[in-house]
């Protein structure tokens, strides 16, 4: 039996003394590790071809602040080229709007600097997982639950799956990043009630620090995109004015 290939993370990092803690402790979880330092060469990198299983790569860690090409413009460019390969993004603690900025770009999860290795691993092993199970998926095998949250929700003849970080609308699958999965979930969950853009930072993205929580606007337009007959008159996610947001399953 063939054995199989481990799991290829790319670091970019320009920070050589953290990049080398990184790749030592990533090499002893059993990952294989690929190394770039300037954004520049790492998108380029990154956007090019995979064509074997060797190549390909099972998630990025992306430090927001690099020389040539920063992070969230690595984010952007991925997502614009449909590369949905998982991000995890490294920010700074001082700088909350990196969080947003890296969410609203594309990422899957983020971690402030400092941060513990352990808690990297577990993020970082958490992408992986979601990524397996989206590959296994098939309409015929459905994903594995999750434990005590509900797989899928469905409206408008648009069914979210959670597990699978995929949003099924008529003629159109649409990969969602796990950010966008998670404040999709935050909100059906709390259909017709009205959640505020400080809740939404604080228990959906983790960010406590004070912000312009207007930033939170933009993204809320793009999952537009995804759930509303007409984007331009939201029936569904609707703005409460100078609040937040009302999700809306049967507006």
């Amino acid at each position: 039996m063939t054995e199989p290939i481990a799991p290829l993370i790319v670091l970019v990092e320009d920070e050589e003394h953290l990049a080398q803690g990184l790749l030592f402790n990533l090499q002893a979880e059993g990952y294989r590790t690929r190394h770039e330092s300037d954004g520049d060469a790492a998108l380029a990198y990154l956007l090019a071809e995979k064509p074997t299983p060797e190549e390909r790569i099972a998630a990025i860690i992306l430090d927001g602040m690099l020389p040539g090409a920063d992070g969230f413009t690595i984010v952007r460019a991925l997502r614009e080229a449909h590369h949905y390969t998982p991000i995890l993004m490294l920010t700074a603690r001082s700088r909350p709007e990196e969080v947003l900025e890296g969410i609203e770009a594309g990422a899957d999860d983020y971690l402030a600097k400092p941060f513990d290795l352990n808690i990297l691993l577990v993020r970082l092993k958490s992408l992986l997982r979601r990524t397996a199970w989206q590959n296994a998926s098939t309409p015929e095998t459905p994903p594995p639950a999750i434990a005590d949250q509900t797989d899928e929700y469905a409206f408008n003849h648009r069914t979210i799956r959670f597990d699978t970080l995929e949003l099924i609308a008529p003629n159109r699958i649409t990969h969602l990043t796990l950010m966008e999965a998670d404040l999709l979930r935050y909100l059906t969950e709390r259909e017709g009630q009205i959640v505020s853009r400080s809740a939404i930072l604080e228990d959906v993205w983790r960010v406590h620090e004070d912000t312009d929580t207007r930033a939170i606007d933009n993204f809320i337009v793009r999952l537009r995109r995804y759930i509303e007959d007409d984007p331009a008159d939201p029936q569904h996610l609707v703005t409460v004015r100078g609040i937040g947001y009302r999700f809306l399953a049967n507006p």
